[in-house]
């Protein structure tokens, strides 16, 4: 299409502008990502831990995660989850990840996670190196099965467990925060979490001394620009205050309402060792 070159010029100035104002807010919101390395808090001993998540009280799904240093240079985090009771009669879900991380820089290697519905099957694999991560994701089985690939590009993403592992290792005191870019499985977020307080939480085990984070999220855009995440409003974690740091309870202000996942039991592959 024709256009008067001075409407041309006008366009093409714009265009500039906004790259311009987009790669600026872009550059604004990755300084601010701590830059701290893992600190030297003493690693987590290997665990096998049981959670219950659910919604107003209501338990909707259990889950199990086994953690352990299968060689000395990576972290090994094997989860499972499904649906339970009425929940599951309206949505059946099966969940298995497994996520690897090196246990020097607590950097993530790769992540598999499988979700079996009722009716389709998604499988997502994540590979990740200093720039970024690839992701392949197949939906379906057999013949019919369709994978995509997609890469992101920024350097120092983490995935959950290795979100996790770091945010562990770090000193959190009151008042430190945190900032991270981090990537679960099919979209980027940046990630705030403030050390809130001290606490003590009564969950299933026992009652503990809890450390208490504020978690807020925003979406990170394909052109790295923020946007803000609509399904999430903020969380609240409270995570042991011992030698293990464990994470008790998270509860979540959602679309949906307020949704929890809380620890009901931990067994130590090796109990006698401290």
């Amino acid at each position: 299409m024709f256009l008067p070159s001075r409407f041309r010029i006008t366009k093409c100035a714009i265009t500039i502008l906004l790259a311009f104002w987009t790669g600026s807010f872009a550059a604004d919101w990755q300084a601010t990502l701590s830059k701290e390395p893992a600190g030297n808090f003493p690693e987590l001993r290997p665990l096998r831990a049981f959670y219950r998540f659910g919604w107003s009280g209501v338990t909707a799904a259990t889950g199990e995660i086994h953690f352990t240093k299968p060689s000395n240079d990576r972290f090994q985090l094997e989860g499972t989850g499904r649906t339970i009771g009425f929940v599951r009669a309206l949505w059946k879900l099966d969940v298995t990840q497994r996520a690897v991380a090196n246990s020097e820089t607590l950097a993530p290697i790769e992540t598999q996670q499988t979700e079996s519905y009722r009716s389709k099957k998604i499988a997502t694999h994540l590979t990740f190196t200093g720039s970024g991560v690839t992701r392949a994701r197949t939906e379906g089985e057999g013949a019919t099965a369709k994978t995509t690939s997609k890469q992101f590009n920024l350097p120092d993403l983490f995935d959950l467990h290795s979100a996790a592992l770091y945010l562990r290792s770090q000193p959190l005191k009151q008042g430190n925060v945190y900032r991270l870019a981090v990537y679960p499985t099919t979209n980027a977020y940046f990630a705030t979490i403030k050390v809130t307080g001290r606490d003590k939480i009564s969950v299933r085990p026992s009652t503990y001394n809890a450390i208490k984070l504020d978690l807020q999220l925003k979406r990170i855009g394909k052109h790295l620009e923020l946007e803000p995440y609509k399904k999430f409003r903020r969380a609240t974690i409270w995570v042991s205050d011992d030698a293990e740091r464990l994470i008790l309870r998270i509860e979540a202000q959602i679309f949906v309402g307020t949704v929890f996942a809380e620890l009901q039991s931990v067994r130590f592959d090796n109990p006698n060792r401290r």
